[in-house]
């Protein structure tokens, strides 16, 4: 029994349990199907013996005519197990959706960036109802076994005990080779629904992120992971082929082999005073009812079974604590759902490159033994990370999309709290209210006065509101600010051009009219007009040329305070004072220069960030 049939099986217990009404009616619709297969062999038994050989033909039609009807009744049998089938599979197929939609949910709400998971879809439809039409197959095919087994060795026994000798031997030994084949067939079906996932992940990544991939010149690279996904997809299919043929071995000493042995010992059995009509029932027992049962059952567990085992494994939790595909893939671009999220503590301390800021303004970040993870049981996508950013540093951020640094920025600035560990700005959680400067010794703090003081966070997706330019500007600003300092800032980002065009600081926005780059240009001159005296960046440039990235980014590193840059281009990287890499292995910290020596993937990131003329010419 394996781990995961261990951890499911009270879950099984309890779903069953709760719907036992179901399973006595199937189970006495079936009890017909015993009926029908004892008769099967019993009636040609006694048609052969007490009819046709004995002279007497109305006895041998009667018999057969019992025969004929037992079948009817087995037919209305499975109508009605049908009927109650329904009232198994839908409950199960409800509850699987709602666990599914619930984890999606509680992750998309935690990160809206996991609310476009296509693992999540994959699970949402294809493995769902995986898991509803295999779960309807073994019903079937087991129940069928069950009895049909029953009415055939009762059937065996009520002829003569000795034919249980010739033929339960090899159907035992056949039934223990198949179970053996099992768990490496789970193993295997698991190896390729993974595959699966994550081939589908990569291509819903490398969908959403067309754009990054021909700005980084990237599209080799892109190509040759895809490939190397495919192939690895068609590896575990094999795999899984390979093992699906052993059934047949399985099949050949259950089925086929009673077959053979009961021919063989016929002449044995007439001089046990057997007689023909009692060997030919024992034939219609196994080749009408034990075979066509042995093959249905084998096939639907070695197919059915083990992928619906991986399915609800997939569906109901358990998550894999290692990263999907091993250390080697940590380093490449993931998704929401299996995202490489391991970060062990190598801080660093290397000293800030020649040019940068050593006026000590700003806060001083700091997290310690760090973990984060996305709800209880998931896999972390920052574990044990330390880091120090000093007062007045600019530090960029890189790494593969989904490795975890947009997760950073939210912890920094208090949007999520870490599972473990513990993340100070200037010595507080980021989240806790500040004491008035005034306050007595042992006084309670008073209410915040608000975070737009304390730290701004800009993502990727700026926000524009409706009104005029200026109440975008000031947003940030509790305390308003003067047309002077907001068109200081706007100049400073490079926003004035776009504000002059606009009508001036009183012209009212349609954000609908905005592009995505000049909705970054209005929030980030909020940012920069903003009090706060710390500023997370979170690709907030991603829509800017260069030129005017590089002109946003320096103003923001020539403004007092701590500067954190979650880096679009290595070319923001060049400019901070040290850069941090997230690779969901280690996090690795210094300057440009020393991280292209010292890190493997931030060497791979800065050779794929070239222009695409650069791929073209090669």
């Amino acid at each position: 029994m394996t781990a995961t049939t261990i951890r499911l099986l009270p879950r099984a217990l309890r779903f069953l349990r709760g719907r036992t009404r179901v399973l006595l009616l199937m189970g006495g619709w079936s009890l017909l199907e015993t009926g029908h297969t004892f008769i099967s062999g019993y009636g040609v038994a006694k048609a052969l013996d007490d009819g046709f050989l004995a002279g007497r033909t109305g006895t041998a039609m009667a018999w057969l005519a019992v025969a004929a009807v037992a079948v009817v009744l087995g037919g209305a049998a499975g109508r009605g197990v049908f009927r109650g089938l329904a009232d198994l599979v839908e409950p199960l197929r409800d509850v699987l959706i709602r666990t599914v939609v619930t984890r999606a949910l509680d992750e998309a709400v935690a990160d809206p960036a996991r609310a476009a998971d296509t693992a999540v879809v994959s699970r949402l439809t294809n493995q769902t109802e995986l898991a509803r039409d295999s779960f309807a197959g073994l019903v079937l095919v087991a129940r069928s076994f069950v009895f049909t087994s029953a009415g055939a060795l009762l059937g065996l026994f009520s002829l003569a005990p000795q034919l249980l000798l010739i033929v339960l031997p090899p159907l035992v030994v056949g039934l223990l080779l198949f179970l053996a084949t099992l768990r490496p067939m789970a193993r295997q079906q698991r190896a390729f629904l993974q595959a699966d996932e994550t081939l589908s992940a990569h291509f819903g990544a490398v969908a959403a992120g067309l754009r990054d991939v021909a700005a980084c010149g990237a599209r080799r690279t892109v190509k040759g992971r895809a490939d190397g996904l495919i192939d690895a997809e068609a590896r575990a299919a094999r795999r899984l082929a390979g093992w699906a043929a052993a059934r047949c071995l399985a099949l050949g000493v259950a089925g086929q082999l009673p077959v053979l042995l009961l021919l063989l010992s016929t002449p044995w059995l007439l001089r046990q005073q057997l007689t023909a009509g009692t060997v030919l029932g024992a034939l219609t027992y196994l080749t009408q009812a034990l075979l066509p049962a042995l093959h249905t059952l084998m096939n639907a567990l070695g197919s059915a079974g083990t992928r619906l085992l991986v399915v609800l494994d997939r569906l109901t939790g358990s998550p894999d604590r290692t990263p999907r595909g091993g250390p080697a893939a940590a380093g490449h671009a993931g998704h929401a759902d299996s995202v490489c999220g391991t970060a062990a503590a190598e801080p660093g301390s290397a000293a800030p490159r020649p040019g940068a800021r050593t006026d000590p303004v700003g806060p001083r970040v700091e997290l310690r033994s760090v973990t984060f993870a996305y709800g209880p049981g998931a896999q972390p996508v920052l574990h044990d990370l330390d880091l120090v950013v000093e007062p007045g540093e600019h530090l960029a951020v890189v790494g593969p999309s989904g490795i975890g640094k947009s997760t950073l920025a939210g912890l920094v600035t208090g949007l999520l709290p870490p599972t473990e560990g513990t993340v100070r700005v200037d010595g507080r959680p980021p989240a806790a209210p500040r004491p008035t400067p005034d306050a007595e010794p042992g006084c309670p703090a008073l209410p915040d006065p608000g975070p737009s003081r304390r730290r701004v966070l800009i993502p990727q997706q700026a926000y524009v509101f409706s009104g005029t330019v200026r109440d975008n500007l000031l947003y940030l600003c509790p305390d308003g600010a003067s047309d002077a300092a907001a068109a200081a800032a706007a100049d400073a980002v490079g926003l004035s051009p776009l504000v002059s065009r606009l009508g001036g600081l009183d012209a009212r926005i349609d954000p609908a009219a905005l592009s995505q780059g000049e909705r970054q240009l209005i929030a980030l001159g909020r940012a920069h007009l903003a009090p706060a005296p710390l500023v997370l960046l979170d690709e907030a440039t991603c829509h800017l040329d260069p030129v005017a990235e590089q002109r946003a980014e320096q103003a923001f590193a020539d403004r007092p305070g701590t500067l954190i840059v979650i880096a679009h281009r290595i070319t923001s990287a060049q400019r901070a004072d040290r850069v941090l890499v997230l690779d969901g292995i280690r996090a690795t910290v210094g300057g440009h220069t020393e991280l292209l020596d010292r890190s493997p993937l931030y060497r791979e990131l800065a050779g794929n960030w070239q222009p695409e003329s650069a791929e073209r010419g090669r």
